[in-house]
């Protein structure tokens, strides 16, 4: 174990995306530590929903929290190394941590001989204090899209951002400005899906802490403002094996792709509907999935064409990918990565056929009719109705995230918005 540091932060995402975890002293990190199960239970009221996975009627005991020495990297925090870490309960892993759900789905592709490699681009809008206690984005008068430099940054985070992520080891691929002011793109490069979803676990950490120093919040919420466009997670999946570095490559091809690329294509778009709310897990996230808002809302594919949910850039050889744009910015990258992970692994063993590339706008027309479910509410009833999928995913983790995000939605459903008493109350 690296002994320059102080105490070891270690970190684990759960059901909800956030990174629970505990600093432990550098002398006792290798022990590991514990953490109590029905954490996976809990919502973001921090109430706990009881469901069989998360033992809260069973005495609330403890998981294990344990990682390898060898994975620790240096943190942007003095004297302190980050890991993230592994769920265990008696030395089998934790099924309602979507990190062990997704080196499932990796083992899973392994045993047909291919890894797959994956690289996510993220978006989020930066916020500064509105002076009411509340939040606006940060005012760049001057901002456009693919912007970059102080006009687009004027407090220079981003710019602290990228400095920390390089010396961290956490890979960037690049930076800019998105369409709307405030709104910025975060690539990170392209690598083993654990190692990917690790970066950018850490990352958004990472980001969103140096902007509290600032006294600003990053956001990645999938549409934090009505009026402007929404934040992303896009997972580019590519896959080694086959004798093939890139196995998604038929030269012979028309269209350069190999049957492995056709039939992930396949089976994401046959569960793209029951992949909704595991990809866009809030309430929130389905006020971006609308017609013609380039994220994801029709089962459909096409050659670079951004209004499509898989987008097959233009670019051959080794780059060839495969980006899925549905999953809202706020899901935790494990959870997203698995669930694609599994539905392009279910198209390849089931021989899912690929529909015709999409050539209409996808602005106001597409070539399909199925499209995402309307809400958080209908999505977990659309994900609970494909078995299949389920029974692949996980069902363990499947029934913990219907019960809690049935009692988010819930609570929603329950809420009188300020929208109803602005629209009503005057006349009502």
């Amino acid at each position: 174990m690296a002994t320059n540091y102080d105490r070891i932060r270690v970190m684990f995402p759960d059901h909800l995306g956030l990174a629970r975890g505990k600093y432990l002293p550098i002398e006792h990190a290798d022990r590991g530590t514990a953490h109590c199960i029905s954490l996976f239970a809990l919502g973001f009221d921090r109430e706990m929903t009881p469901h069989e996975g998360a033992a809260v009627l069973s005495g609330l005991p403890d998981v294990e929290l344990t990682f390898a020495t060898d994975d620790i990297r240096p943190s942007w925090q003095e004297a302190t190394g980050v890991v993230v870490g592994d769920v265990s309960r008696h030395g089998a892993p934790v099924e309602l941590s979507p990190r062990e759900v997704l080196k499932r789905q990796i083992s899973a592709w392994q045993r047909h001989g291919y890894d797959p490699r994956v690289g996510i681009e993220l978006e989020a809008f930066l916020f500064e204090p509105d002076g009411e206690g509340g939040w606006r984005p940060i005012s760049t008068p001057g901002a456009y899209v693919y912007g970059t430099g102080p006009a687009v940054d004027p407090t220079g985070v981003i710019d602290e951002i990228m400095a920390t992520a390089r010396r961290v080891d956490l890979p960037l691929e690049s930076v800019n400005s998105e369409y709307d002011n405030g709104q910025f793109e975060l690539t990170l490069r392209h690598s083993d899906a654990l190692r990917a979803c690790d970066d950018a676990f850490l990352f958004k950490v990472m980001a969103r802490e140096i902007a509290f120093r600032h006294g600003l919040l990053l956001t990645f919420l999938g549409k934090p403002i009505t009026d402007r466009g929404g934040s992303g997670l896009h997972t580019n999946l590519s896959f080694a094996g086959g004798g093939a570095e890139n196995a998604l490559i038929d030269e012979e091809s028309e269209d350069g792709l190999s049957d492995l690329a056709r039939k992930a294509i396949g089976g994401i778009l046959h569960h793209h509907v029951g992949l909704t709310a595991l990809l866009a897990p809030t309430v929130n996230a389905y006020k971006r999935l609308q017609p013609g808002s380039l994220a994801g809302y029709w089962a459909n594919w096409g050659h670079d064409h951004r209004g499509v949910t898989i987008r097959v850039p233009a670019d051959r050889g080794p780059r060839t990918r495969l980006e899925h744009r549905l999953t809202d910015g706020s899901t935790n990258p494990h959870q997203a990565v698995a669930a694609v992970l599994c539905a392009a692994r279910l198209g390849y063993e089931n021989d899912h056929e690929c529909p015709p590339a999409e050539t209409l706008d996808c602005i106001e027309n597409a070539s399909t009719d199925v499209v995402v479910p309307a809400s958080l509410g209908e999505a977990l009833d659309a994900l609970e109705g494909d078995k299949e999928l389920v029974e692949e995913f996980s069902p363990a983790f499947v029934d913990g995230f219907l019960t809690t995000k049935r009692a988010e939605w819930e609570r929603y459903s329950r809420h009188t918005t300020d929208w109803e008493l602005n629209e009503y109350l005057p006349f009502l």
